[in-house]
């Protein structure tokens, strides 16, 4: 995104579009594939409808950060299971200055690591790892709705996480521009072995037994590929404001 296009296909809405009269209560669930744009996206949509903000991909990381501190082994699967519940994952949900920490670490640059990335898949497919972030997440969503609502970003979150969230997108892009978007992130110059990188973390996701990576019933899918972040911020706004829209709608006659 940024400066490169954002497609969508049916979805037609004007970036320009007002915000919703009211968003208590709102549960934004933003599903897709690496590099599609979901943590710009999901961050913008947060800050200009005044939501909260929850990443749990990096929940994901935070515990391949500290499995790999402990020395586990990542890819013994009984080994995860077992040393999964030790740490306190604690996720920030400002989405201008999103946290992530572990046992009171901040560890939102040690995430992002290649040793962290190289890993992540295989911890993220224990259902045991799911099944105590699964809990964590739903529990800040829980305080999030009191306070408003949340925008909610991964890839089950629409699926598994918060199924009942009224609003639901699944956003994509071409393998490409998903490459390029990957690489300017992390100052990366192979752009083949980015590209190639994204398809096998798609196939890991997609293929995993517990909690694939799936389009929700009822999610809109949005190709990212043509639009600029700002067009897709406004086309998620709008879904939004349709809602709200529909809400106040008087019954129709039969």
């Amino acid at each position: 995104m940024g400066d490169a296009p954002v497609g969508c296909g049916p979805v037609d809405h004007s970036s320009n579009r007002p915000a919703p009269a009211s968003t208590d209560g709102l549960v934004i669930a933003v599903d897709g594939t690496s590099g599609s744009g979901k943590s710009s996206t999901s961050r913008g949509v947060a800050t200009r409808l005044g939501l909260r903000y929850l990443d749990t991909g990096a929940q994901f990381r935070a515990m391949t950060w500290w499995l790999l501190r402990e020395g586990v082994d990542v890819h013994d699967a009984a080994a995860v299971a077992a040393r999964c519940v030790e740490p306190e994952i604690v996720s920030g949900t400002d989405p201008q200055e999103p946290t992530i920490t572990v046992d009171g670490t901040d560890v939102a640059v040690e995430i992002r690591s290649d040793a962290v990335n190289a890993a992540v898949s295989p911890v993220s497919a224990v259902p045991e790892v799911r099944a105590r972030l699964l809990d964590l997440q739903r529990s800040v969503i829980a305080d999030a709705v009191q306070d408003g609502g949340i925008v909610v970003e991964g890839r089950d979150i629409g699926s598994v996480v918060a199924p009942d969230a009224p609003v639901k997108v699944y956003l994509s892009a071409d393998p490409s521009a998903r490459a390029e978007r990957r690489a300017a992130e992390q100052g990366a110059t192979d752009l083949a072995a980015t590209q190639e990188s994204l398809l096998a973390r798609d196939r890991i996701d997609s293929g995993r037994a517990t909690a694939p990576l799936v389009q929700a019933d009822g999610a809109v899918h949005i190709d990212t590929t043509p639009y600029t972040l700002d067009e897709v911020i406004g086309l998620v706004a709008g879904l939004v404001a349709e809602l709200d829209a529909d809400a106040e709608a008087p019954p129709r006659a039969r």
